[in-house]
């Protein structure tokens, strides 16, 4: 089966510049979301992170 692939993925030209552009979109994926956490608000952050914890919320629950 992977020879059968590989024989396809071969015969493609330019096939080798697409898993390198799809490691710089993972890298920069992550890289913005570390940013992005990097510089939220702690204290919303707290607050998002208590949620669940919050026994005032109207907890909706499937029955």
């Amino acid at each position: 089966m992977l020879k059968f692939v590989k024989h396809h993925m071969d015969t493609i030209a330019g096939i080798e510049v697409f898993p390198l552009i799809s490691l710089v979109i993972f890298f920069a994926f992550f890289v913005g979301l570390f940013i992005y956490i990097a510089r939220a608000d702690k204290k919303q952050i707290n607050e998002i992170s208590r949620i669940p914890l919050d026994s005032n919320a109207d907890n909706h629950e499937l029955t």
